[in-house]
């Protein structure tokens, strides 16, 4: 009796699931476009039990693939080959059981091209900001839905309220400073709830959803509108993702598609909470191993497969579904709003042929489009080898640019000694450009003097000599600029306590600011001073072939005193800086071979002469461009 109730009952489940409506959660991507030069299309259902489903559909051009089966029953991959279609709502029958529910999924006509997409380069001067902190445009009432979080902005680890709209309203001033590009850092859904010590995921690296701006940044309509407006300022958008890691609340932590869709996820088994255990593995942060021919297997696991923090899941590249949900996601956002790049967290961390994957995909289907790879090691040996078509490096990256670690962190040295005849100063400075003939484009190279993880240039001091000298070769050498948000009025700040202490608000950018330092009335004169300088300098910059094409010339340091120049189509730029304390002088006959009969320049920044028939005398600290 008890055998034929057993079947009874298994009997009625199976019936009773058969003839269930087929539940659909929701899609990934969320619609796509015809014409792209790769006819596949992932699509990642999620639904209850959707994994059982069968697909069809009658959509002319459009064939299923395959169908991929994954070990949770509540995802379904999806493989469609759109080589014939055409712009339309195509019809996606989901058939469990008796059951059929269809979907219509939208196909998009795309805006244009993938060779009309231009992103960033050395022409352009990025200005990289936090949308939390730098503005705010609207009211900052709690949005419902969203797990627990408070704006408090006297925390400097819990959200600001800065939004896209601030960032909107502030576009002129933008082209006021004279940069040419926005990179923000991540605007994604970072649905984390602040901790118990009082930090939040407001600095975005932290994704729960790959498709969504988070709603207290604004909508995935407001980002394309701002990115609309910013190309009618002359101002190109950077958009900041993560393929590394996503944040601990995405639904694939809770419910993971595959027993691989993470590195290293066992210490989670029966652990819901996600607390840290013996079998939890965090990365060594070491990358050498990366590009180390002698690397071990147990360093290179803990590099590449150990999860960032514990609140981060580190993303298996090696799954070729998770890497195409990812390639998938980037170009998705490229055709749905317009960006003009992309920079790329954590570049090393993830899986290198995963990553060579995605920069040679998108760089068939937007060849004049560019990526800038964060590689966080000091040695120009090191970058070198991640960029595209490298001769160091026995595998092809296709990444375009790389970030100059090593002009930052020498800088970062420099700045604090006297440059004397041989190692310090900017002899540092010398001494990492003259390995620029490891890079295969030193143009594609993004030299930044501080960011978001760094020390503000300043500390915590006001050295605005220091400053313009830093800017000065940062602006002028062969190099894509980064600038970061508020430099330009002396934004301070060391991360000696807490890395929100180097990402403060912006004066001015928040109902009730006291100060405006949007404005020149409310900057301080010292500011206001800054601001000019480095507006003018930024200027002058712009469109100016010296600069973006020049051939480039360096001189060793010489009695303290450091000479680059920059000459193209028969015009010279020297930069000349007296990197010691005392008063300094530029011997002109030691740079004959760029200087030449010149006998008169113009300085840069004020219109004045500079009388170059003789020695050049320098004040301590002066940073001194002249054009000729």
């Amino acid at each position: 009796m008890k055998r034929l109730s057993f079947f009874l009952f298994l009997f009625v489940s199976m019936n009773t699931m058969m003839n269930a409506a087929v539940m659909i959660d929701r899609i990934e991507p969320t619609n796509w476009f015809v014409g792209m030069k790769n006819p596949s299309l992932q699509l990642m259902v999620y639904g209850k039990d959707i994994r059982s489903a069968e697909v069809t559909t009658d959509y002319a051009g459009v064939t299923i693939d395959s169908l991929v089966r994954l070990d949770s029953p509540d995802y379904l991959l999806v493989y469609l080959n759109l080589r014939g279609a055409q712009p339309g709502n195509m019809t996606l029958n989901f058939k469990v059981g008796k059951k059929t529910q269809k979907v219509s999924y939208p196909l998009l006509q795309r805006e244009m091209s993938g060779e009309q997409r231009t992103g960033f380069s050395n022409a352009d001067v990025l200005y990289m900001l936090m949308p939390d902190r730098f503005a705010s445009g609207r009211d900052n009432d709690p949005v419902k839905g969203m797990r627990n979080y408070r704006v408090d902005r006297s925390q400097p680890s819990l959200r600001h309220g800065g939004d896209l709209e601030g960032i909107r309203q502030h576009l002129d001033y933008f082209n006021e400073l004279g940069v040419t590009a926005l990179w923000f850092t991540p605007v994604l859904e970072n649905d984390s709830p602040d901790n118990a010590a009082g930090y939040s995921t407001y600095h975005g690296y932290a994704t729960t959803d790959y498709y969504r701006v988070d709603p207290r940044f604004g909508t995935n309509d407001e980002y394309k509108q701002l990115i609309r407006e910013a190309h009618q300022h002359g101002l190109k958008v950077v958009m900041d993702m993560i393929f590394n890691h996503c944040g601990f609340e995405h639904p694939w932590v809770a419910n993971m598609p595959s027993k691989d869709w993470f590195n290293l996820p066992g210490w989670l088994e029966g652990n819901p909470e996600g607390k840290t255990n013996e079998r939890f593995q965090q990365t060594s942060y070491k990358l050498t191993p990366v590009m180390d021919p002698y690397a071990s297997q147990v360093d290179m696991r803990e590099t590449v497969e150990g999860w960032f923090v514990p609140t981060m899941p580190d993303l298996n590249q090696k799954n070729p579904h998770v890497m195409t949900y990812l390639i998938q996601n980037s170009k998705w956002w490229i055709e749905t709003v317009g960006i003009d790049g992309i920079r790329m967290d954590t570049y090393p961390y993830a899986d290198r042929d995963g990553m060579a994957l995605w920069m040679e995909e998108l760089d068939a289907e937007y060849p004049n489009f560019n990526t800038v790879g964060e590689t966080w090691v000091t040695e120009p040996a090191y970058t070198a080898a991640w960029q595209k078509g490298s001769r160091l490096s026995s595998k092809n990256s296709y990444l375009k640019t790389v970030m100059d670690f090593s002009f930052f962190d020498k800088l970062s040295q420099a700045k604090n000694e006297e440059t004397d005849p041989w190692w310090k100063g900017y002899n540092r400075i010398y001494n990492s450009l003259v390995y620029d003939y490891l890079y295969e484009d030193p143009s594609n190279v993004m030299a930044f003097i501080e960011n978001h993880d760094t020390d503000r240039f300043l500390g915590n001091g006001k050295d605005s000599l220091a400053l313009k000298q830093a800017l000065a070769l940062l602006l002028t050498i062969n190099r894509t600029p980064q600038l970061y948000y508020g430099t330009e009025i002396m934004m301070n700040g060391t991360k000696e306590v807490t890395d929100g202490h180097v990402r403060k608000d912006f004066p001015g950018g928040f109902p009730g600011d006291k100060k405006n330092a949007f404005t020149a009335e409310g900057r301080t004169q010292a500011e206001q001073a800054m601001f000019q300088w480095l507006s003018r300098l930024l200027h002058w910059r712009k469109g100016n072939d010296v600069i973006i094409r020049g051939k480039q010339t360096q001189f060793i340091p010489y009695q303290g005193v450091y000479v680059i120049a920059r000459q193209y189509g028969g015009r010279t730029v020297l930069t000349i800086l007296n990197g010691t304390t005392q008063p300094a002088v530029m011997s002109v006959a030691r740079y004959a071979e760029v200087i030449g009969a010149t006998s008169v320049a113009t300085d840069v920044i004020t219109g004045r002469h500079v009388r170059l028939d003789k020695d050049v005398n320098l004040r301590p600290r002066q940073t001194l461009i002249v054009e000729f």
